[in-house]
């Protein structure tokens, strides 16, 4: 088990949940307007007037097997629309209930 947090600009919510659902993953947790700022080239997401822009940001425990699959469509998605400011990462889950 591996869980994956994936936070994104607040507009491409449906892509990044369509892209977890298209592959099976069918439980998840989200977070609505988040701040931040990206750590490479992103602009500030702060919702301020000089900002005004959100992040939402998801967390989902999916099989190992599922994690590249899902890695590969958020990087492809990632690709297609720079400014959604997606990134997806991964940790191993050592127990649950």
């Amino acid at each position: 088990m591996k869980g994956i947090f994936i936070s994104y600009n607040q507009a491409y919510n449906m892509e990044v949940v369509d892209i977890l659902e298209n592959l099976g993953c069918r439980g998840y947790t989200m977070w609505n307007d988040i701040a931040g700022r990206g750590s490479e080239s992103g602009e500030p997401h702060l919702g301020s007037h000089a900002w005004p822009t959100m992040n939402n940001a998801l967390l989902a425990f999916v099989p190992a097997e599922k994690v590249d699959e899902i890695l590969s469509e958020i990087r492809l998605k990632d690709e297609e629309t720079p400014a959604l400011g997606i990134r997806a990462f991964v940790w191993n889950v050592e127990r649950s209930y």
